[in-house]
């Protein structure tokens, strides 16, 4: 029995990874996109209104598009921690993850969130999961500091929960635009909650059952 429930921890492990690996190479793609500065690459081209006017911009999208993508990677080293047998990686991944998040990708997103396409209700949840994201990661930062790991772990999958929003939030995108064809920016709206908040609920619950 016992055999079995490793061999089957191992498999969730190599599964774990591989999908991993599968989106951060989608997202790698997404950000190499920018890749030399354009204004006029990808999601840049319908937000010409903002580059036009607002010269400032586009230092807070290249900011936000360029360390998000080492956001992810540090953060899914961060957490894969002692159990997955490089426990030596995660107190520096931790430490580039809180950064990066702290004082170059949260801040930008909120400000990037006040200009979200879809309206208000957009903007207020961008705006909103910039903040979370931020909190919750100052705050598996601070409990850290404090030695309250098992504290730390739960924000810090929090953290995570809001990172991988990148991530949920173009998958939702697929599948409502595939299966319903609505209008683009009313796509927007759905997904700017979408995104994050199923996959924090997931994490509230998976800590309530002790499971993280």
């Amino acid at each position: 029995m016992l055999s079995v429930k490793r061999n089957t921890f191992n498999a969730l492990k190599i599964l774990l990874i591989l999908g991993f690996g599968y989106f951060f190479w989608l997202m790698l793609k997404i950000t190499l996109e920018y890749i030399p500065l354009r204004t006029d690459a990808s999601f840049l081209m319908i937000k010409q209104t903002e580059v036009t006017q607002r010269p400032e911009y586009l230092y807070f999208f290249y900011t936000h598009v360029y360390t998000s993508i080492f956001v992810l990677l540090s953060g899914f080293l961060a957490i894969l921690r002692k159990d997955f047998g490089i426990k030596k990686f995660h107190r520096n991944s931790g430490k580039i993850y809180t950064f990066l998040i702290m004082i170059l990708a949260a801040p930008s997103g909120i400000y990037m969130g006040i200009f979200a396409n879809g309206g208000l209700y957009s903007k207020i949840s961008f705006v909103f999961l910039g903040m979370l994201w931020w909190f919750s990661t100052f705050k598996a930062y601070q409990l850290a500091r404090q030695k309250k790991f098992a504290a730390h772990k739960q924000w810090m999958w929090r953290s995570f929960a809001f990172t991988i929003s990148a991530i949920t939030l173009r998958m939702w995108k697929v599948i409502i635009v595939y299966a319903l064809h609505p209008d683009p920016m009313d796509v927007y709206q759905v997904i700017a909650w979408l995104g994050w908040i199923p996959n924090i609920f997931l994490v509230e619950y998976l800590i309530s059952k002790k499971c993280l």
